[in-house]
């Protein structure tokens, strides 16, 4: 083939937002919102009418400004509003109320709408060289101007209770990157262009069977020939589409999603997002934990169980486990994988009393589905977000004296075995059951030992996401082979392991760490770390990964269920000291008291915020509703006849792309640009994320800021700095070695019980030590991280060696100093001196004899000192003989 003939490699990024500064000015009339990029060269203008006391009047004329060119508009409103006196009572035509970081949305009750911007970040992670950042406040701003307001008695409830959400709290954005997709979707190339706007998912009618990659038109054209692309690359940048199911404004963004430029849209998720640094001998591995709650059926514990009718679970929540080199940051160059696995309550119609002050409220069927549609829903639509197989692993206990959760666990299994049958062999559901609590019974109990093998089956047969090939060992394990995770150059994951329990906290949270870990040896074995997939407990590297999951499980925890984790997993693997049940007993009580009298304030708080219930004039106020049922379950109220036949419980398109997803294999974007300068502003995440222009100070930079298994978790006295050699007295904790001014999460969803739930955790820091020599070690990691206001003692500027090191010296022994003082003899007499500086003569010479007889030559005598010696010798004789 001639080179002209061949095609170029097509590059894709993802365009960053140009709109990451925002500053709203405010008229009489109008608000205006100037938005810029970090350079401030690039500007955007909305024009928010204020005169419409009910409707939002938003203008965007799509134009790019410069920085002259807003100055001098800025000038003319200003101008034009002179002589205008404003609300606050400024004479100034125009007034600067607000500098942000983006819209989160728009939001009507009963009266006018408000604005929601992002007040304060936080930097919390970084996938490459895209940011994530976390919101840290906002500010929310009524519109119209208050000589037209309409007063209604119950908007300031509505206000103050959709405020009680508090968006500090485990909110996240990014600008380049689309947190609402999973890595290997998001590095997946686009099939279709898609550029409406409303929150509808891709119906699966709108892919044909004979649909091509539109690029391959492109492709064919021959204005690449022309221009001489031959083996040489073309970029393009893209827009994905957000998956609606994880953007938690997307009822904030209705208003305004189509009439905008898309750089003004902001998605949020909410659940959790950590990152650690491994340093393997100085090589930088960033472990990330994205947790992205679904915006589907959310709610409290209690009042949100089980499935509504579109297959949606409650407390559903998608995790996404990403290892990647920081060495090269390039999502196109660099080697990233991931692996996501999925947790959610057991979808079928059932529910639990709270009415009654019991412990543990009855389970209660309260929706017979003889033909399992409910599950039939949610596994069809596993089945095309991940492909197959989809592996439950069901943690609900199978034998009890008392019927209860036991129900559970029958009916799920009744389900997958129903459907299943109608299903090809080789894509059935693959059905796991564990009695979790059960097999932690007893002092020999190895729970974390099972949950490994059924982790490590698991595991293998879904694989794990890889960007490029493979640096795994030619004499790699031989079950990878079997199971040929390795044997592309892009390695995908198809299928999804699916946890639960009834709460789908405690255990499955244990369980899923199990997993992670499982699949964390095989991402460090694929991307030549590790000689092999085995990663041992006890290690810096599985602490570190341990520390990851407990603060995910705390998030989820205090976000669905009111309290933090009750049963850790240090509980299951039994190193928890005894010191901790209190703490558990406290958790207890936290959870229960939050289920039963907190969970319906935040139930309305959820349902607000999402849009589940949409204020109006005539209808009864969101409090004065008994249950919020009929919302999430609107068959129950309006019945539409379903056409689909009821043993085909599958789409027709999702099970021809099985065992890859639908979504991938469909994957559509909004807007595709071809790029002619790889170095352009909009598409250069390398220029973003050092930002040359600023100065910046080593010690505020992220790489520095983020946990590290050295500084963090490496013990003091070690002198094997591998973060995979099994310690045997673990080192620092991060949570333990930090100052009491280290920002503490707050999970709570809407801000109650935040308070208590926080405080618990700083007990619960504390007392989760292994042994009582790392308890007095941790108390100096916490005197030196103190405050300089506390009192400065000559203990704390000069610590004992038994609170650094653990050791006590004591002093040796009567036999030991003698044995060390006749070797310091022996060591001054073997060594010859060579300084100079001391005096040398030969009476010195003559004093000190060397000990090696052999090298000292015999003296040369002369006739006349032997006659003078002789003479003495004579005379010596006389003068005794006389005497």
């Amino acid at each position: 083939m001639h080179d002209n003939d061949k095609k170029p490699k097509m590059v894709f990024h993802s365009i960053i937002s140009s709109i990451q500064k925002i500053a709203l000015y405010e008229t009489k009339s109008h608000f205006y919102l100037m938005g810029s990029n970090n350079t401030l060269t690039r500007f955007r203008v909305l024009k928010i009418d204020r005169m419409e006391p009910r409707e939002l009047l938003v203008m965007d004329d799509k134009i790019e400004y410069t920085q002259y060119e807003i100055r001098d508009l800025v000038k003319m409103i200003d101008m034009g509003n002179r002589n205008r006196v404003n609300q606050r009572g400024v004479a100034s035509g125009v007034t600067k109320i607000v500098s942000s970081f983006g819209i989160i949305g728009f939001i009507r009750f009963l009266e006018g709408y408000y604005i929601i911007l992002v007040t304060k970040r936080r930097k919390i992670a970084v996938i490459g060289h895209h940011t994530i950042y976390k919101i840290e406040d906002t500010s929310m701003i009524y519109i119209p101007n208050d000589s037209i307001r309409l007063f209604h008695p119950d908007e300031q409830r509505y206000v103050k209770m959709f405020q009680s959400i508090d968006l500090s709290s485990n909110f996240y954005f990014s600008y380049s990157y689309d947190l609402t997709h999973t890595l290997q979707n998001n590095m997946a190339p686009p099939k279709h262009i898609k550029t409406e706007m409303p929150a509808r998912t891709l119906d699966s009618s709108e892919v044909t069977e004979d649909s091509d990659d539109f690029f391959n038109m492109w492709t064919s054209h021959k204005d690449w020939q022309k221009n001489g692309y031959s083996e040489k690359t073309i970029d393009y940048g893209i827009r994905s589409n957000p998956h609606r199911r994880f953007v938690w404004n997307s009822h904030l963004l209705d208003p305004v999603e189509k009439n905008l430029h898309r750089d003004w849209l902001l998605y949020i998720i909410h659940g959790f997002i950590g990152q650690s640094n491994v340093s393997v001998f100085g090589r930088s591995m960033y472990i990330t934990i994205i947790a992205r709650r679904s915006n589907k059926y959310a709610g409290t514990r209690f009042l949100k169980r089980g499935a509504n009718f579109n297959g949606d679970v409650a407390n559903e929540v998608e995790t996404e486990q990403i290892v990647h080199d920081s060495g090269v940051s390039s999502l196109n160059n660099g080697h990233f994988s991931s692996f996501v696995q999925l947790r959610g309550s057991v979808p079928a119609h059932w529910s639990q009393d709270v009415s009654k002050m019991v412990p543990k409220p009855t389970i209660t069927i309260d929706l017979s589905d003889p033909y399992v549609e409910t599950a039939g829903e949610h596994f069809n639509g596993l089945l095309k977000r991940y492909g197959s197989p989809t592996i439950i692993l069901n943690l609900v206990k199978k034998r009890e004296k008392k019927k209860h959760e036991s129900t559970l666990s029958d009916g799920i299994y009744t389900s997958v075995k129903y459907l299943n049958q109608f299903l090809p062999p080789e894509y059935h559901i693959q059905y796991i059951s564990f009695d979790m609590a059960r097999k932690n019974k007893g002092k020999q109990a190895n729970v974390m030992g099972r949950l490994a093998n059924i982790a490590n089956t698991a595991v293998l047969k879904t694989g794990i996401f890889l960007s490029l090939h493979p640096y795994y060992n030619k004499n790699q394990v031989s079950n990878i082979k079997k199971f040929h995770i390795f044997t592309k150059k892009k390695t995908l994951q198809t299928g999804v392991i699916r946890t639960n329990c009834v709460d789908c906290l405690d255990r499955t949270n244990t369980a899923q760490f199990v997993i992670g870990k499982c699949a964390l040896g095989y991402q460090l074995h694929a991307l030549g770390i590790l000689n092999s997939s085995q990663l041992e407990f006890d290690t810096d590297c599985v602490r570190m990964l341990e520390e990851l999951y407990e603060d995910h499980g705390d998030t989820l925890a205090l976000q669905y269920g009111g309290s933090q984790l009750v049963h850790r997993i240090k509980t299951y693997r039994k190193t928890a000291p005894w010191t901790s049940q209190g703490n558990d007993i406290m958790q207890t009580l936290s959870r229960y008291y939050s289920n039963t009298f907190s969970d319906q304030e935040k139930q309305h708080t959820i349902n607000l915020f999402l849009g589940s219930f949409i204020p109006k004039e005539g209808k009864p106020p969101i409090w004065e509703i008994i249950t919020d049922y009929y919302l999430h379950h609107t068959p129950a109220i309006k019945y539409s006849r379903k056409t689909k036949v009821l043993t085909q419980w599958w789409d027709e398109n999702v099970l021809k792309c099985l065992p890859y997803s639908l979504l991938e294999v469909t994957k559509t974007c909004s807007e595709i640009i071809q790029i002619q300068d790889p170095q352009a502003e909009m598409i250069d995440v390398y220029y973003d994320y050092y930002r040359p222009y600023e100065l910046s100070l080593l010690l505020e930079v992220y790489s520095y800021q983020v946990s590290h298994s050295v500084r963090d978790f490496m013990p003091h006295f070690t002198t094997n700095f591998s973060p995979f050699a099994v310690r045997v007295r673990p080192g620092r904790r991060r949570e333990e070695a930090g100052n009491k001014n280290t920002i503490l999460k707050n999970p709570s969803l809407t801000g109650q019980s935040s308070t208590s739930s926080t405080a618990s955790s700083a007990s619960s820091s504390v007392s989760s030590t292994d042994d009582d020599e790392n308890q007095d070690i941790l108390e100096f990691q916490k005197t030196a991280y103190q405050n300089y206001t506390e009192v400065i003692s000559f203990e704390t500027l000069f610590p004992s060696m038994k609170k650094v090191y653990g050791v006590q010296p004591e002093y040796p022994k009567r036999c030991y100093i003698f044995l060390y003082k006749k070797l310091v003899l022996i060591n001054k007499n073997a060594i010859c001196r060579t300084d100079h500086s001391k005096p040398h003569t030969r009476l010195l010479d003559k004093i000190f004899f060397h000990t090696d007889y052999d090298n000292i030559e015999v003296p040369i005598i002369s006739n006349k000192n032997i006659s003078i010696y002789e003479q003495y010798i004579k005379t010596d004789w006389r003068i005794h003989a006389k005497s």
